[in-house]
């Protein structure tokens, strides 16, 4: 959990553009914290899927419930939910055979991350990823 090879690969990028960061808890008030993360990897590329019940839109993109409602799946799995949901979100993503599970900075739940890695699922638990994105680019032409 959290090595720096995960969080290259799952933020660095691959053969292809954008990726797509289904983000769970995602708010549709801009003062939330899932709010202005999810509009920075927005601006930098990173297609924003909102899973949330309780909206329709966020961010201009179509809210979906839970994750096993998305029409694709997501190169990341962002998590803005306190640490009892997270056991739930990996079942989820097994289920739905997800391979990258981000948890907020803050939040942590060791059970389910051993778990989510016995599944094969990569995990970085307990940091931003606004931080981390922008700590790996902020070098490049990538972060405006």
């Amino acid at each position: 959990m959290n090595e720096p090879d995960v969080i290259l690969k799952m933020l660095g990028g691959s053969e292809r553009e954008p990726r797509t960061i289904a983000v769970v808890g995602l708010s549709d008030d801009p003062t939330r914290p899932s709010h202005s993360v999810s509009a920075y990897m927005q601006r930098h590329g990173y297609r924003i899927i909102p899973v949330n019940p309780g909206v329709s839109h966020v961010l201009g993109e179509r809210a979906y419930p839970a994750l096993r409602d998305l029409p694709d799946s997501p190169d990341i799995v962002n998590v803005f939910r306190l640490p009892r949901y997270i056991p739930a979100i990996v079942d989820e993503m097994i289920d739905c055979g997800m391979q990258n599970l981000w948890v907020q900075l803050g939040i942590r739940n060791e059970p389910a991350a051993i778990k989510a890695e016995d599944a094969g699922i990569s995990v970085v638990m307990d940091r931003c990823i606004l931080i981390e994105h922008a700590n790996l680019f902020r070098n490049s032409a990538r972060v405006a």
